[in-house]
């Protein structure tokens, strides 16, 4: 007689949990869309910008999700271009990437640091402009650069920039 309410109770306490149980997915499973440049609003904010050569700057940039739940999975992928010749600005040295999930008026940001250049010099790049896109999406939208020329790292490759990884932004 005992075996029947603790078989009940193992029972009812394995549905709970499976009712518990919030993949963050649809009803069929399946996680969000990626964010795209179309479904979000992508701002970039009130910059801190480096006021000479060899001084480092910081650009926030924002992120409100306007439509249906997306998920931003991944760094941004952000270009710098000026004098013809694109420029990829890297990750931040040991920043790790979150998976974050925005529903409809949620916003998230990151921001991407630099260090300014000499004006002219061949180890610079002039850059004129700053295409985003966000992780997942192959839209980009491209925002004028107004924060002055931007310092190449010590190979000359590529520039002496970073992005950190995206933030919650709120609750």
């Amino acid at each position: 007689m005992r075996a029947i309410p603790l078989t009940f109770t193992a029972l009812a306490a394995a549905l709970l949990l499976t009712a518990c149980n919030d993949s963050g997915g649809d009803k069929n499973g399946k996680s969000g869309s990626a964010c795209e440049v179309g479904g979000v609003s992508l701002q970039i904010g009130a910059a801190s910008v480096a006021p000479a050569a060899g001084d480092t700057g910081e650009i926030p940039v924002s992120i409100t999700n306007q439509s249906a739940p997306c998920t931003l999975d991944d760094f941004p992928d952000v270009v710098l271009e000026g004098g013809g010749s694109p420029a990829r600005v890297p990750v931040l040295k040991g920043a790790k990437a979150q998976k974050l999930k925005l529903a409809k008026g949620d916003s998230a940001s990151f921001s991407i640091s630099y260090v300014r250049g000499a004006e002219g010099a061949k180890n610079t790049l002039a850059a004129q402009t700053v295409k985003i896109t966000l992780p997942g999406s192959d839209t980009g939208r491209t925002f004028p650069w107004k924060y002055g020329p931007v310092a190449a790292k010590a190979a000359g490759t590529a520039p002496d920039a970073s992005v950190s990884a995206f933030q919650q932004v709120g609750d």
